[in-house]
């Protein structure tokens, strides 16, 4: 494992589902990610279902991760495919497209920093698979190695902020504060994450959770599963249930 772990410093696993956005919940689903690599070039395909009170929600969703010049910087591209399942409708389309940089400008002796800028547009087919709006998401990534680099913590801090978009849909204004803890062994990893997140626009906290297995399963190829929980006055959802498949060259 000790090959590929510098693709995990500074790039974090994360938390719950893309932009599943029903009836009920539609302004209050919080823009997430899942899972980064730097160095090398890079496919995710991920799916993953959310249980909500007022149903459910499926996102397909495929991202493209490609280095740049020193390879200290990093592109990325998303393109999610949402159905919802819920008490009023059973629909599927294209949910809110997103592209993002990243830039390390320091990595060493065990530790690094990171920041990310990303974008996501207001492309959804469907108000219900989007947030209506176009959406800056700035932040700030510190991570560092332990025992041997068998373990990572990685803490971050974004903010979401709306700047264009419909008037009839409400802002985007979003913090959220996350730690995630890896251990790795062998060919596999485990890892526990939290993620607080205040929702200024609501005014109300949309938290979660998840535990994480993940295993190489050949040199080029890697796979994971988590399950999360969400938490807080004003969760976006109950339980959800991710995994995806990350293929580098």
């Amino acid at each position: 494992m000790k090959n590929i772990l510098p693709l995990f410093l500074l790039g974090f696993f994360v938390n719950i589902g893309a932009y599943a956005q029903g009836t009920e919940v539609e302004e209050k689903i919080p823009f997430t990610e899942p899972r980064f690599r730097y160095y090398l070039q890079t496919l995710l395909f991920y799916n993953e279902y959310l249980d909500t009170d007022n149903g459910s929600f499926n996102t397909t969703q495929v991202r493209a991760l490609v280095p740049i010049g020193s390879k200290a910087w990093n592109l990325r591209f998303d393109l999610p495919v949402v159905s919802a399942n819920t008490n009023e409708q059973n629909k599927t389309g294209l949910g809110d497209v997103g592209a993002g940089i990243s830039y390390i400008p320091y990595m060493q002796n065990h530790q690094g920093i990171a920041v990310r800028a990303r974008v996501y547009s207001n492309s959804a087919t469907d108000p219900a698979f989007g947030s209506g709006k176009w959406v800056f998401m700035p932040a700030f990534f510190y991570g560092r190695y332990f025992n041997d680099k068998k373990f990572l913590w990685i803490s971050s801090i974004e903010y979401q902020q709306s700047f264009a978009g419909s008037s009839e849909r409400k802002d985007v204004s979003i913090g959220v504060l996350e730690s995630v803890f890896f251990h790795f062994f062998g060919k596999n990893w485990v890892a526990g994450d939290v993620a607080l997140r205040y929702n200024s626009t609501i005014k109300g906290y949309q938290n979660n959770a998840y535990v994480e297995y993940g295993r190489k399963i050949t040199p080029t190829n890697l796979v994971y599963i988590h399950p999360s929980v969400a938490f807080g006055g004003d969760k976006t959802y109950n339980w959800g249930l991710e995994g995806g498949v990350l293929i580098l060259f």
